[in-house]
């Protein structure tokens, strides 16, 4: 039976333990992934000091094989398309990961090598607070970043609103999946990645249709989340959980992990917020904080020289607070949500801006007056 290149790397790819480290040397060693299936299994063993690991014995190389053949057919009658680790479309961040894995799959159109990628991750058990802070993070993302693109990982929570949030903005998103391309999972979110390969995003994946979805598959998913991107914001989550993995991942690939502060009465802020305490984190409140802890520069600024304001600009809802706090004298957040028909995380954003630029004071009790 002929096996072409493409069959060689998928069988290859798919060895356990294979990550790309494992495979450059393996590959220096036996001359090629055609060579590895090919050559007999004492000259494997000669070769590599392989001892007695199963995967250089004849029958686990050739059932690799069979696995790739029909991974094979599923690629070409469902238009999959193939990263290896060798090739240029590879994500040139994910090779910076020394167990990165050696084929992705995907479908869709989005750049794997975009100039800038976020990953936004957090809890399954995402609050309306949450939400609202993902949505307008990614609002405030793709009006000064069109071109940036969002990981995520198709979950509950966080995950789905940053893709959806990332759909609604017209901002590219990448869905990284913990099973094959042949079914989506949570099968709720099928017409989500739908929609994500439809409008310029990405499905993607390092297994085979033919693998079984196990639990530890989204765990292993989080390091390609973490590996694609420059940086990994936890916008929120427990005192544990998959999106501290990511973060803590992402921190040992040498990435930025920015988090999102909350409550400290509220669970699903307590990750945030001893990630930041533990300066592990930076905390970040919007886009324009991500943009310049990077050092990215705003795709929607010009490069004439502007004159600088003597006094601090503010933006709309900032003065909105300074305003009315001049007018009442100091005056408790609820209150200054209510009269200003805001949100409460609205609110508790413009003050922690107003407060680090000395315009406001934090009395006791929740209640602020101008400085």
């Amino acid at each position: 039976m002929t096996t072409d290149a493409l069959t060689y790397r998928i069988a290859f790819a798919s060895i356990t333990g294979m990550g790309v480290d494992t495979a450059k040397k393996l590959l220096e060693a036996v001359g090629g992934e055609q060579a590895f299936f090919e050559m007999s299994e004492q000259q494997l063993r000669s070769l590599t000091c392989g001892g007695k690991s199963k995967v250089y014995s004849d029958s686990y190389r050739w059932q690799q094989l069979e696995k790739a053949r029909r991974e094979r057919e599923f690629i070409e009658k469902h238009h999959v398309q193939t990263h290896y680790f060798t090739q240029t479309t590879y994500p040139q961040r994910l090779l910076e990961a020394t167990d990165a894995p050696c084929m992705l799959f995907t479908i869709g159109s989005c750049d794997l090598n975009a100039r800038h990628i976020i990953s936004i991750v957090g809890t399954r058990h995402a609050t309306q607070y949450g939400i609202a802070l993902c949505n307008d993070i990614v609002r405030d993302l793709a009006a000064r970043l069109p071109q940036a693109v969002v990981v995520s990982g198709l979950a509950y929570g966080i995950d789905i609103a940053a893709h959806r949030a990332c759909l609604k903005h017209h901002l590219p998103t990448i869905a990284v999946m913990a099973r094959g391309l042949n079914r989506i999972y949570p099968a709720h979110h099928r017409n989500d990645a739908a929609s994500i390969a439809r409008q310029g995003g990405m499905l993607v994946t390092d297994y085979l249709s033919s693998d079984e979805l196990r639990r530890w598959n989204f765990l292993a998913r989080n390091r390609i989340i973490a590996a694609l991107a420059d940086c990994t914001v936890v916008v929120e989550s427990a005192s544990s959980g998959g999106a501290l993995v990511t973060a803590s991942l992402a921190q040992s690939y040498n990435r930025d992990v920015m988090a999102l502060p909350g409550r400290v009465s509220d669970e699903f802020s307590r990750g945030c917020n001893n990630l930041i305490a533990a300066q592990k984190a930076l905390s970040i409140l919007s886009a324009d904080d991500l943009i310049r802890a990077m050092n990215w520069e705003d795709d929607t600024l010009t490069k004439a020289p502007v004159q600088q304001e003597i006094f601090p600009s503010l933006s709309g809802e900032e003065q909105k607070i300074v305003d009315l706090l001049r007018d009442k004298g100091d005056c408790h957040i609820n209150t200054l949500a209510t009269a200003l028909h805001l949100p409460i995380y609205r609110v508790m954003n413009a003050l922690v801006e107003l407060e680090c630029r000395s315009l406001v004071l934090c009395l006791p009790g929740s209640r602020y007056a101008l400085h």
